[in-house]
């Protein structure tokens, strides 16, 4: 699968991009950290989609020009990750349902 088709589907798959409803950029859950709700969410999202360390996800985002620690992350996780998760699974309920009334 090509890199736009996925990062599509992902975009689609959690929560949207901006404004759009089921959004989470927009939600106060993000509104007392100095970092964007974007960043947060795709630390987040790195570490709970794929089987990356902490360090992983920090050396991942500082390529990208994104400076936090591992510890940064984690704490990220231990706050969003089940949010995150929750997102995931109601993301591919919705899926499943939707392809069994295709038939």
């Amino acid at each position: 699968m090509p890199g736009g088709e996925c990062q599509r589907k992902n975009r689609v798959a959690f929560g949207g991009v901006g404004g759009e409803p089921g959004s989470m950029s927009n939600a106060r859950i993000f509104r007392y950290f100095k970092a964007s709700p974007e960043i947060i969410r795709q630390a987040g999202m790195m570490y709970v989609l794929h089987p990356l360390s902490l360090r992983k996800v920090e050396d991942l985002l500082h390529e990208r020009g994104i400076d936090i620690t591992h510890e940064t992350v984690r704490f990220w996780r231990n706050r969003f990750g089940s949010i995150f998760a929750a997102e995931i699974r109601r993301a591919r309920v919705q899926a499943m349902r939707s392809f069994q009334n295709r038939r």
